[in-house]
């Protein structure tokens, strides 16, 4: 009887260390198939993408500077295209006729240019944002003609009175100049597709032709000159996005992404 129990009892012990091991087993399995759904999910994460297209629009400063002053006409085309993920090749086409009324001499100039050089964008976009805040370099060139309506020979000693007026129309056609151009400005995304933009330029004349007994103080482009060599300009733009293509983000470029956004954090 003795025999019997123990054996029994043996048996028991198998049968509780077997069904021990099962119960592991089983246990084991669902958290291993945790694991690789967990890494499928991740490795299942799809690649960041950004566009790339042409960017096409108009000079709104321009535009609406022929409405409301009588003596300037004026029409700019603006457009880049964007080559890397920071890096834009831009342009800008235009004419300009306008009319300047100084104290000893007025003139109108009429003519038009083209602008061409490249964009680096700097601001660090997050989501699916495409905004710019950007400097970038022009080369301009102008093609233009004058006008002298008008003009009055200066009397620095006027006891007699001031000199008369003297009307010419005489004009000066053939003209042109190039300059370098340096560019600040932003675009941001207001709708769809949409931009809405300024800059500021400083520019530099490099070569001009000057007409005979005158001078270019307005070029198309370039705008007025000071102290000969020197220019400011303006614009305030709209412009459409078209996409073309969709390029991955590699993955050195995300974790620099992310190195910066944890700096930022400290």
């Amino acid at each position: 009887m003795r025999h019997i129990s123990k054996s029994f009892f043996s048996v028991c012990i198998l049968l509780l260390s077997f069904l021990g091991n099962a119960q592991e087993e089983i246990a084991v399995k669902p958290a291993k198939g945790v694991a690789e759904e967990s890494a499928t999910k991740k490795d299942s994460i799809p690649p960041k993408k950004e566009r790339y297209g042409l960017r096409v629009g108009v000079d709104l400063f321009k535009l609406t500077r022929s409405f409301y002053e009588t003596d300037y006409r004026g029409l700019e085309l603006v457009g880049d295209y964007r080559l890397t993920r920071r890096h834009y090749l831009a342009a800008e086409i235009g004419n300009e006729d306008k009319t300047v009324s100084d104290d000893q001499v007025n003139f109108t100039t009429k003519g038009t240019y083209l602008k061409a050089g490249f964009d680096y964008n700097s601001f660090q976009n997050w989501g699916n944002m495409e905004n710019i805040i950007s400097v970038g370099l022009r080369y301009g060139v102008s093609s233009f003609s004058q006008t002298l309506n008008s003009y009055q020979v200066y009397n620095p000693n006027p006891y007699f009175g001031e000199s008369p007026v003297i009307i010419s129309g005489e004009n000066f056609d053939g003209l042109s100049a190039q300059w370098i151009e340096v560019v600040a400005g932003m675009k941001a995304e207001v709708l769809n597709n949409i931009f809405v933009g300024f800059s500021v330029r400083l520019n530099r004349l490099v070569s001009q032709k000057r007409p005979d007994n005158f001078d270019n103080l307005y070029i198309p482009g370039f705008n007025r000159t000071y102290n000969g060599d020197f220019g400011v300009g303006f614009n305030y733009t709209v412009s459409y996005f078209i996409p073309l293509y969709k390029a991955t983000v590699k993955a050195k470029e995300k974790a620099i992404k992310g190195k910066s956004k944890k700096e930022k954090k400290k």
